[in-house]
């Protein structure tokens, strides 16, 4: 009786000094694979024709066409083009400065007409005065797996193309 009730002094003895059972106590983990494969795009901005002309001491040669430069009117399908003038110095002998620019517009091109897509790759464009293409990815071998032991495999796929894999292990004590 003696030895029982020495165990049991024992025990609530150290019984307030035992380790409690922690509820609180929350651990996760999880695994993501993220594949990317760019589209293709083309931005195309036409440009229209222009003309000017500037000078000093220059008249417009009245024998030919009468007139300096000019644009003609453009169709539905044409941008304007230039009307050539014919010129002549004002008072011979003198001095002159004549400065004549002209940029031909872009044609207009039916919808849908320009741009061919292949397998993402721009294939050809619409050649107007300002184009920004880029060319979309090829997938190729592009993969991503997690298995249910948690291993993530990336495999690499070919131009325009990310992939991404990832693993988080979070222990939170409350």
């Amino acid at each position: 009786m003696k030895r029982i009730s020495l165990a049991i002094g024992m025990l609530l003895m150290t019984a307030p000094f035992a380790t409690p059972a922690r509820a609180d106590l929350v651990h996760r983990m999880s695994s993501s694979t993220q594949l990317t494969v760019n589209g293709a795009y083309t931005d195309s901005s036409r440009i229209g024709s222009t003309y000017a002309v500037s000078g000093s001491n220059i008249k417009v040669d009245t024998s030919n066409s009468g007139h300096f430069g000019a644009l003609t009117a453009g169709s539905a399908t044409a941008a304007p083009t230039l009307d050539v003038g014919t010129y002549d110095v004002n008072t011979a002998g003198s001095a002159f400065t004549f400065t004549e620019t002209y940029t031909q517009g872009d044609a207009i091109a039916a919808m849908g007409a320009g741009v061919d897509v292949t397998a993402g790759v721009v294939a050809d464009m619409p050649s107007y005065g300002e184009t920004l293409t880029m060319s979309g990815g090829v997938a190729g071998s592009l993969a991503g797996t997690i298995t249910s032991a948690g291993l993530t495999t990336i495999t690499a796929g070919g131009a325009g193309t990310t992939a991404t894999g990832q693993f988080v292990t979070e222990i939170i004590l409350d």
